[in-house]
């Protein structure tokens, strides 16, 4: 039976303020919960004004302590920017204070642009290359192996799932080599989908953590009562898409009314590419979509995610989403 988990970039919304965007994230989170998503995730974006969850393991500390049941995590750390003690010793403490449902997908992108990436570690000579030997060292931590000749505290023993995130078929080797679990961004990268799935297939290799391969793929999905409310929700992202990919990010808009019709072929070709991997619609429209693309990738999880710019709507979206894939099989 194919899962069903959720990403959330914690948007804040035009208008609206990060104390707005956090408190919305831990009232989704319970909602989440509610209704039967696997888990919760939240992403490391920097510098970014419509994006409230770049202190990632404090705002997973917040989400965490709103619900009781569902695993919540990082989709993901951005391990390039810390250092690997560092990550340890959030989770560590993150796994103490919620024990068995603590994830840390790690990715190897920055999370912001050259500059920002700069302020943050001060220096980008590093080699990008050391994500494996960061990834390796960081376990070791979690092991407490003595490799490092140091014990992180807290950390030391700690059991987050690991999980290794990608866009490209990097992280599929990656993943494929360290044997863990592998997700993919298709939600916003979908153009090495299908590749980076076959090749961390066929070339993984069973580990402590993991016997079998085990993928995740992201899929955007804006569902309503009606084809055309979902349309109108989904403007609200394509918005912030079309803003970010042209060089001018925003914060989360209000939806707009025939959105798509007037923005032109520049701007639909940007939205045609990055939602390649959506279903918005109606409850027989989300079904549909998530049975194609569950056919297509045979993936074990599927990752929804979207910014809805109206809280109520993002909740009866999830709530929809959920009885979609029930009505297809897909989730318990």
């Amino acid at each position: 039976m194919t899962q069903l988990s959720f990403l959330d970039l914690v948007p804040v919304v035009q208008g609206g303020t990060v104390g707005d965007a956090l408190a919305r994230a831990a009232d989704l989170a319970a909602h989440a919960e509610a209704v039967g998503f696997s888990r919760y995730w939240v992403a490391e974006h920097h510098g970014m004004t419509g994006i409230a969850s770049a202190a990632t393991a404090v705002v997973i500390g917040h989400v965490a302590a709103a619900t009781t049941t569902i695993r919540v995590g990082a989709g993901g750390i951005m391990l390039p920017n810390h250092a690997p003690l560092v990550i340890a010793e959030q989770f560590g403490t993150l796994d103490a204070l919620h024990p068995g449902r603590i994830d840390l997908g790690l990715g190897r992108a920055p999370g912001s642009d050259q500059r920002v990436a700069r302020a943050l570690r001060r220096t980008l000579d590093s080699d990008p290359n050391t994500f494996p030997q960061d990834v390796l060292e960081l376990r070791s931590y979690f092991a407490d192996d003595g490799q490092t000749g140091i014990v992180a505290t807290p950390g030391a023993g700690a059991k987050p799932q690991l999980w290794i995130l990608g866009s490209s078929l990097y992280g599929a080797q990656v993943a494929a080599a360290l044997g863990l679990p592998y997700a993919f961004a298709s939600h916003f990268a979908p153009e090495a989908l299908d590749q980076a799935l076959a090749v961390y297939r066929r070339d993984f290799q069973p580990s402590a953590q993991l016997d079998r391969p085990y993928a995740m793929a992201g899929f955007n999905v804006f569902a309503a009562d009606t084809d055309a409310e979902a349309e109108l929700l989904a403007s609200s992202q394509a918005q912030s898409f079309v803003a970010l990919r042209t060089g001018r990010p925003v914060q989360l808009p209000p939806p707009v009314a025939g959105y798509r019709a007037g923005l032109g072929a520049q701007g639909n070709a940007i939205l045609d590419q990055v939602l390649a991997c959506s279903a918005i619609g109606g409850p027989a429209t989300v079904a549909a979509g998530l049975a194609a693309f569950v056919e297509r990738t045979g993936v074990d999880e599927v990752m929804v995610t979207s910014a809805i710019y109206d809280q109520a709507a993002r909740k009866r979206s999830l709530a929809l989403t959920v009885e979609a894939a029930r009505e297809v099989r897909l989730a318990a």
